[in-house]
C-alpha cells in the first residue's frame, strides 16, 4: 500500500505542478501585477485561485460523504476550528512574503525545476523560516 500511495502522491503533485506552470502561477511577476491595483492589474490570479476554490469544494463534498479516503483509514480535518492570533499573524506574514517575493511554497518548490538563483534563495529562506518557527513554537509549548 505504502509503494501506491507514493506513487498516488508523485502523479499529485506532477498535476499540481503542471497547473501552477499551466497557469503561470510559477512568473512572480503575475502574482504581483494581481496585488497592483493601481498599476498593471492583472486578474489572471483571481481565476487560478477560483478554479482551485470549485475544485477543494468538491473535494471537501465528496469527503464528507464516505467514511474513510481511498488510500489511508481516516481524514485528518482540522481539530481548531477558532480565529486566533496565531493564525492571523501567521496568515499576515504568508500574505506579505507572497506580496514581496510574488512566491508561496508550491510555485515556489516547483520554480527550483527553473534553475534561478532566487527561487533558490527563497526556498532555502522559506525552509529557514519553517525551521525557526518549529523551534520557536517547541519551546513556548514547553
Amino acid at each position: 500500500m505504502t509503494v501506491i500511495r507514493s506513487f498516488v502522491a508523485l502523479v499529485a503533485g506532477a498535476v499540481f505542478g503542471f497547473g501552477l506552470a499551466w497557469s503561470g502561477m510559477m512568473d512572480p511577476g503575475r502574482v504581483q501585477s494581481f496585488l497592483d491595483v493601481t498599476g498593471d492589474w492583472s486578474a489572471n490570479l483571481a481565476f487560478v485561485l477560483a478554479g482551485a476554490v470549485i475544485v477543494a469544494s468538491l473535494g471537501v463534498y465528496l469527503s464528507r460523504r464516505m467514511s474513510h479516503p481511498v488510500l489511508a483509514t481516516s481524514f485528518d480535518f482540522p481539530t481548531k476550528t477558532r480565529i486566533d492570533a496565531p493564525l492571523v499573524i501567521g496568515a499576515a506574514i504568508f500574505g506579505l512574503g507572497w506580496g514581496l517575493a510574488g512566491f508561496c511554497p508550491g510555485p515556489a518548490v516547483a520554480s527550483l525545476s527553473l534553475g534561478l538563483p532566487q527561487v533558490g534563495i527563497f526556498v532555502l529562506a522559506m525552509i529557514g523560516g519553517m525551521i525557526v518557527h518549529d523551534r520557536v513554537t517547541r519551546r513556548v509549548k514547553q
